[in-house]
């Protein structure tokens, strides 16, 4: 599994002009799902986002958790992750799970994390999106539960 996970004051995402999914300060989570991923990946995706120390603590230092601090996540699925673009111009994107298991992956990643205690909003599975965001930094952060980068 891949995610761009970005620190937020604010983030929203839009089907057919519909908002569908809206949080306030958290994390707005770009997940792809590959396809060789399985329980062991959505574990460590959960554990990782979860976890990750990204928000301030009194002395200005990125030492709190979303959990932490009480913060929401905004959940989109985002096959595009897997983009390789290395050969060309074109990205080929077959290293990137099939849409039924990838939605199954996607869900089962969704409950994981609400089962957390942490709000979870999502996108609309193989819609086209409109998402939109306040970035809270910038933070960044890229993760792969293969860690191949």
């Amino acid at each position: 599994m891949r995610s761009v996970v970005q620190r937020v004051k604010r983030a929203s995402v839009t089907v057919n002009e519909e908002k569908v999914g809206t949080i306030s300060a958290g994390l707005l989570v770009l997940l792809a799902v590959g396809q060789e991923d399985g329980a062991e990946d959505i574990s460590w995706m959960i554990d990782k986002i979860v976890g990750l120390r990204i928000f301030e603590d009194e002395e200005a230092k990125m030492n709190r958790s979303v959990l932490d601090v009480g913060g929401e996540i905004l959940l989109v699925s985002q096959f595009t992750l897997y983009g390789d673009c290395r050969k060309g111009k074109r990205p080929s994107f077959s290293t990137a799970a099939p849409p039924e298991r990838a939605k199954a992956l996607f869900d089962q990643s969704v409950e994981g994390i609400r089962s957390r205690g942490i709000k979870v909003e999502t996108g609309v599975f193989q819609a086209e999106m409109d998402v939109e965001l306040v970035n809270d930094g910038p933070v960044t952060i890229l993760l792969d539960s293969k860690k191949t980068f």
